[in-house]
């Protein structure tokens, strides 16, 4: 699948004005999810005793990062929504950047991680290999990019919504061409039947 530019934005445009007019009513439906294994997965691999800059990448309305913030490190919010760096920002008083995904402007070596919850899906298969690139060149040497995403073979537009689901197979290789190595991968929600885990969690490493 190939789209033009006004496609590609048509792609962002629609599927953020879809988070812009559910802001509130997302918050409320996600703010108590049990996301402990994503954090555990993503921290496990850093010394205990260091404080992490992280990025939160789709911070939503900063559910995360004020996790994050609540143990001593120090995230960096990043949407594409205004409507969630709005929520985001009086929640946790942290930064969040206003940048969408197909448009980013990272500062380069500037994070230890990157944690990517929920986020990435939403990028069309033919942006993936840059935006991983871009990520690849905000984190340190060693930094580690952690990523959830609904797991399938398909990509396409549900509802107002674009998304682009992968398998393992597929997600190590673009994880691979933009220069990480994945170390941990599992699927969520965890002690049910593989067939009922819709989520695909990879942890990889910038080499």
């Amino acid at each position: 699948m190939s789209q033009n530019n006004k496609e590609l934005n048509e792609i962002e445009n629609v599927t953020l004005s879809h988070y812009d007019r559910n802001a509130v009513s997302f918050w409320e439906g996600t703010r108590d999810h049990d996301v402990s294994q994503n954090y555990e997965a993503f921290l496990t691999p850093f010394s205990e005793c260091k404080a992490l800059d992280i990025l939160d990448f789709g911070c939503g309305p900063g559910r995360d990062i004020k996790y994050f913030q609540s143990i001593g490190h120090r995230p960096v919010g990043l949407d594409g929504s205004i409507e969630f760096c709005i929520q985001a920002r009086q929640y946790t008083h942290c930064k969040v950047l206003h940048q969408k995904f197909l448009s980013l402007s990272l500062p380069q070596r500037a994070f230890d991680g990157v944690f990517a919850n929920a986020a990435l899906f939403h990028i069309p298969s033919q942006e993936l290999p840059r935006v991983l690139r871009e990520l690849h060149a905000a984190l340190r040497t060693g930094g580690i990019l952690f990523i959830s995403n609904p797991r399938g073979n398909q990509e396409g537009w549900n509802g107002q919504r674009y998304g682009h689901f992968m398998q393992l197979q597929d997600s190590q290789a673009y994880l691979e061409q933009a220069g990480f190595e994945l170390i941990n991968h599992y699927y969520r929600p965890k002690g049910i039947p593989f067939d009922q885990q819709p989520w695909l969690a990879t942890v990889s490493r910038s080499i």
